[in-house]
C-alpha cells in the first residue's frame, strides 16, 4: 500500500463536476449564453424531474482553520435580513426566465453556517423560495448545522418547512485536533442536536467527519468513529482534508504543514474509519461517503441512480441545479455558472437587478462525454462507453493510461467499459484523472488541487 501512495499522491480533483472549474473556458460565455442554457434544460426537464436549488449561506462566527468554503466571519446578527433579502431578490431574477412554476425536487442550505442564521430568518428565505414554486412529490431538504449553535427551534422550523435531512459538520473530537483547527466542540452538543433531530422525525441524520487534520492519529480516529458509532447517524461524510493554503491563504494556516500527517499515516486513518464503519454496518457509497442500508443514499448506490453534483452526492436526478448566494455554482447540465464570491458586490448586482454571475462554461459534446465516464465512476465504481464516443486513437491513449491501474490491481477494463476494484476505491480520483481531457491539455504546474491521498 505505501508503494501505491507514493506512486499516486498526486494533486487531484474531487470532480463534482467536469470540466473542473480551473478548467473552465470563458471564451464563449455570458449571460445571455447561460441563461439560454438554464432556460432549454429547464424546459425539458422541469415537469418531469424538477429542479435542485443550491443556497448558500456564508457568515460563521468564528473561523475554522481547515475551512475551505467561502465565508465571512462576523458576530454582527445584522446582516442576515438584507443577505436574505438578496438571494431571495436573485430567486426572482431567475423567475422571470422560467415559463412555468419551478417543481423543486432538492434544495440544500449550505455555507459558512446556516445556523448562524435565526430561525425566522431561514423561515423567511424558504417561504420565500416555495411560495413560486411546486414541491416534487419525491423532495429531498437538507441543511448543514453546527452542533454548537443548531437549537431545537431551529430544527423544528426547518422540519416544519419540508427539511427531512440534516447533517453536522463533527470534523473530530480529539481537544487536541479541534484546537488546532479552532473548531471547539464537545461531544455532548453533537449528542444533543443528534437527538433532538431525531425525535423531532428527521429521516436522514449526517455527521461530517475528516480525515488528514493536523495532530491526528489512529487513536484519536478511532476515539471519533467510537463516538460516532455511539450516535448511529443514518449516513456519515469522511472527508479527506484538502490543504490549499496556496488558495485559502491564512485561513488555513493555524497550524504548521510538519502538524499535519503523513500521506502513510493520512492514508491508515482513513482505512482504520472505514473498516470501523463496515464493521458497525455502514457501507461505503462512491467516494468519501458511508451509509446505513435504509438510508436512501445507500439504496440509491444499490439501484444505481446515485448522482453527483457540486453539492456532493445526492439521490434526486435533477438536470438543473440553481445555485444562490454569494459564490454559488449553478449547472444546467450543458453549461455552468458561477456567482461573485465577495458579498458586498453579490448585494450591489443583486440591487441592480443583475445575475451576480462571475464566469462560467459551456460545455462541448467532448467535454459531455468525459463528464459522464467521470460521473459513472465517482457514482457507481464503473463505467463503458461506446466506439462511437472515443475514436481508436482516444481509446489507444486512454488505455495506456488505465494499464498502470490495471496492472497495481486496482481496476478491470476492456475496449468498452471499466470496473475500479475495491483496492481501487481510495484512487477513485486519481482514475478519473485518465479521463480528464481538460486537465491534462493544460499539463499546468501551477497549484490547483488538494493531493489525492
Amino acid at each position: 500500500m505505501n508503494t501505491l501512495i507514493s506512486k499516486y499522491n498526486v494533486p487531484g480533483p474531487r470532480y463534482t463536476s467536469y470540466p473542473t472549474v480551473p478548467f473552465w473556458q470563458d471564451d464563449s460565455f455570458g449571460e445571455n449564453a447561460w441563461v439560454s442554457s438554464l432556460s432549454n434544460t429547464f424546459e425539458t426537464t422541469n415537469t418531469a424531474t424538477g429542479i435542485s436549488l443550491y443556497i448558500h449561506l456564508p457568515y460563521c462566527e468564528s473561523l475554522c482553520t481547515f475551512c475551505g468554503c467561502n465565508k465571512r466571519i462576523t458576530k454582527n446578527h445584522q446582516v442576515e435580513k438584507p443577505y436574505i433579502e438578496a438571494v431571495l431578490k436573485e430567486w426572482q431574477l431567475y423567475l422571470n426566465h422560467f415559463s412555468e412554476k419551478p417543481n423543486i425536487a432538492e434544495i440544500h442550505l449550505g455555507g459558512g453556517t446556516p445556523s448562524f442564521f435565526a430561525p425566522e430568518m431561514l423561515d423567511l428565505l424558504i417561504d420565500g423560495i416555495l411560495k413560486h414554486a411546486t414541491i416534487n412529490s419525491a423532495y429531498e431538504f437538507s441543511f448543514e448545522g453546527h452542533p454548537n449553535n443548531t437549537s431545537y427551534q431551529h430544527l423544528k422550523t426547518l422540519y416544519d418547512l419540508g427539511f427531512k435531512r440534516v447533517s453536522f459538520g463533527v470534523q473530530d473530537y480529539d481537544p487536541v485536533v479541534q484546537k488546532a483547527i479552532h473548531r471547539i466542540q464537545p461531544f455532548e452538543n453533537v449528542k444533543q442536536v443528534t437527538e433532538w433531530s431525531r425525535a423531532i422525525g428527521y429521516e436522514s441524520i449526517s455527521h461530517d467527519l475528516v480525515f488528514g487534520l493536523p495532530f491526528q492519529e489512529v487513536s484519536s480516529i478511532e476515539d471519533t468513529i467510537a463516538k460516532t458509532i455511539e450516535l448511529q447517524p443514518d449516513r456519515l461524510a469522511f472527508y479527506s482534508y484538502a490543504h490549499v493554503p496556496w488558495i485559502k491563504g491564512s485561513g488555513q494556516r493555524g497550524f504548521k504543514d510538519e502538524d499535519l500527517p503523513s500521506a502513510e499515516l493520512k492514508r491508515k486513518l482513513y482505512e482504520t474509519g472505514r473498516m470501523l464503519f463496515e464493521e458497525n454496518g455502514y457501507a461505503e457509497i462512491g467516494m468519501d461517503h458511508f451509509a446505513l442500508p435504509h438510508d436512501a443514499m445507500y439504496k440509491a448506490m444499490q439501484q444505481g441512480t446515485l448522482n453527483r453534483n457540486f453539492m456532493g452526492y445526492t439521490t434526486t436526478q435533477t438536470k438543473v441545479l440553481l445555485g444562490l448566494g454569494v459564490s454559488s455554482i449553478s449547472d444546467s447540465w450543458n453549461a455552468f455558472s458561477q456567482n461573485v464570491k465577495d458579498i458586498d458586490e453579490y448585494q450591489n448586482m443583486i440591487a441592480n437587478n443583475e445575475l451576480p454571475i462571475l464566469k462560467g462554461h459551456i460545455l462541448t459534446e467532448e467535454d459531455l462525454t468525459v463528464r459522464q465516464q467521470i460521473l459513472d465512476i465517482m457514482c457507481q465504481f464503473a463505467t463503458s462507453w461506446t466506439d462511437e464516443e472515443f475514436s481508436f486513437e482516444e481509446k489507444q491513449a486512454l488505455f495506456e493510461k488505465l494499464e498502470g491501474f490495471k496492472q497495481d490491481g486496482l481496476l478491470t477494463y476492456d475496449a468498452n467499459s471499466l470496473k475500479v476494484n475495491p483496492e481501487g476505491r481510495p484512487f477513485i480520483r486519481n482514475i478519473c484523472m485518465a479521463f480528464d481531457k481538460r486537465m491534462l491539455q493544460a499539463n499546468t504546474s501551477k497549484k490547483l488541487f488538494s493531493q489525492t491521498v
